[in-house]
């Protein structure tokens, strides 16, 4: 179950994940897209759902850690209702305008809210999405104000972007990326603290706000109740895919970083944190 429309980034993450998983457990694995709500109604749906293991959920940073922060009330509890099966990749942000705004760069882009507050707005997937909450760090580190406009998914939002209806957005890099190589929308910058491998040429957001980082995380969960045998069997062979050099250069094609470590151990109930190794360095984690 992906929790977002098809065609972003989380459905491209499970859609490429599926195949893996339907070849080494010898059954189909079907995608299936549950939007709405930033994300809550599908993962309310896989919560609710049996503990066999035939239903997973490919959960992300807004459905288990940003939307418990940002709903008065949420249907389901992110750690309490889910086996947490496996983490599979990070993966940057990146700020991308349609090729008619006269902005070729972060600082482009500030002058020009900045000359004419309220008028430019950002596109997002949902309210809370990490495309949001960039944006609204953008907005609180330069001083400027732009407009928020939520969509139902990445999708949709990038098609308003592609035809003009909204001005830029601070998409999944993931998502973005075939619009960039074909020169259909303009990468000013990339929200991690250091340039992606795959935008090499496409400066990294601290580089003009110094301090400024955001990413996103997709994992693997089940319903509270699944037996261990199946999440550790669906942990071992995610580990599995992960290792593979040919699926993990799918990832990588895509700006997604494996992060090493966070899917070998799955999880029930509030683990403390733990510190676990990145391409990047160390990291806290805290469920």
């Amino acid at each position: 179950m992906v929790p977002y429309a098809p065609g972003g980034p989380v459905d491209l993450s499970a859609r490429l994940i599926a195949p893996k998983l339907q070849q080494a457990l010898g059954q189909p694995v079907v995608v299936e897209n549950q939007p709405g709500a930033g994300g809550n109604i599908g993962a309310d749906f896989v919560a609710k759902s049996a503990p066999d293991g035939y239903t997973l959920i490919m959960g992300a940073i807004a459905t288990h850690a940003i939307n418990p922060a940002l709903y008065a009330r949420l249907p389901y509890d992110p750690v309490r209702d889910f086996r947490h099966v496996a983490l599979l990749v990070q993966v940057p942000n990146v700020q991308v305008v349609a090729n008619e705004l006269p902005a070729r760069s972060v600082a482009d882009l500030v002058r020009l809210a900045k000359a004419q507050p309220g008028r430019l707005d950002f596109a997002s997937g949902s309210t809370g999405s990490t495309g949001h909450l960039a944006g609204e760090l953008f907005k609180q580190m330069t001083g400027t104000y732009l407009v928020h406009i939520p969509y139902k998914g990445s999708a949709p939002a990038v098609a308003d972007l592609l035809a003009g209806r909204v001005h830029l957005m601070f998409d999944n890099l993931a998502s973005a990326l075939p619009n960039i190589q074909a020169g259909k929308l303009r990468a000013l910058a990339v929200t991690t603290a250091t340039r992606s491998a795959v935008l090499p040429d496409v400066p990294a957001m601290a580089e003009f706000l110094p301090g400024y980082e955001f990413s996103a995380w997709y994992a693997l969960g089940a319903p509270r109740g699944t037996p261990s045998p199946v999440v550790e069997r669906l942990n071992k062979e995610v580990n599995a895919a992960l290792a593979d050099p040919a699926f993990a250069a799918q990832l990588a094609e895509l700006g997604g970083i494996i992060t090493k470590g966070l899917s070998r151990e799955p999880m029930e109930g509030n683990p403390a944190p733990r510190l676990y190794e990145t391409e990047a360095g160390m990291m806290k984690v805290s469920a």
